[in-house]
């Protein structure tokens, strides 16, 4: 009987340990052909992080031409263990199949800090008092909505690539594995606002009633996949949640 339950648990044992062993992505130069440190953007560009995008104390943002999403990445250890510092700019619309003229378009900031994991994924950890979406709805009574952010955010892995006209692609896929759009280096030095908390706890947004979008619908660059549904954890503190 102990003869058993000892080969059951040897059993269990090398179990664990294959799983793990499968679990443990090695990153090397066919995959990681540079690090993720310096800024990155997809589509045309358009949408990068840093100044210029959001101001988190004034509760504004500033559109580009192009809808897109972009990161940026340092790569210093922090003292809690972190792998560095990121900042997420984004810009996207979605549409409504039952009432084509009634379009969603929304813009997302937030920084903070994030982690690398032995199994190849990441996750992002949001200074919570930060992060800003706006949301503009044609059809809504509320069209313009801006209220805090805050959505810590599981990538199930990432790889980088050297494309030959472009240079260095990231692609990020999402908790469920679906590939965010690429995205192609466009600094190796990270645009990015000052890497700490910049404003106070502030719980409550800013509305504004009437009917339109501001500004023109924009080219969208991002595919369907790229929606940033990158969530698995998610702490929205406002009125509206977009995901």
């Amino acid at each position: 009987m102990m003869h058993s339950i000892l080969s059951v648990l040897a059993v269990s044992a090398m179990a664990i340990t294959t799983v793990s062993a499968q679990q443990d992505i090695l990153y090397d130069s066919a995959h990681n052909y540079t690090s993720l440190l310096g800024t990155w953007s997809s589509g045309s560009m358009g949408v990068k992080t840093g100044v210029g995008f959001a101001n988190p104390v004034d509760f504004s943002f500033t559109y580009p031409n192009t809808t897109g999403v972009s990161y940026s990445f340092t790569t210093d250890v922090l003292s809690d263990g972190s792998a560095g510092y990121f900042e997420e700019a984004l810009y996207r619309f979605t549409g409504n199949g039952s009432e084509p003229t009634c379009i969603v378009g929304v813009v997302q900031w937030q920084h903070g800090t994030y982690q690398t994991l032995a199994n190849g994924s990441m996750i992002l950890n949001p200074f919570y008092t930060d992060g800003r979406q706006q949301v503009q709805d044609m059809c809504a009574a509320q069209s313009n909505i801006i209220q805090q952010f805050n959505q810590t955010t599981l990538f199930q892995s990432w790889r980088i690539f050297l494309d030959p006209q472009l240079g260095p692609k990231l692609q990020i896929y999402q908790y469920n594995g679906a590939p965010l759009a690429p995205m192609y280096q466009v600094s190796q030095t990270p645009n990015m606002l000052p890497t700490q908390t910049l404003t106070a706890n502030v719980t409550t947004g800013q509305t504004t009633p009437g009917g339109s979008l501001s500004g023109s619908i924009r080219r969208m660059d991002m595919g369907s996949n790229a929606m940033m549904g990158s969530v698995v954890l998610a702490s929205l503190v406002g009125l509206v949640a977009l995901l």
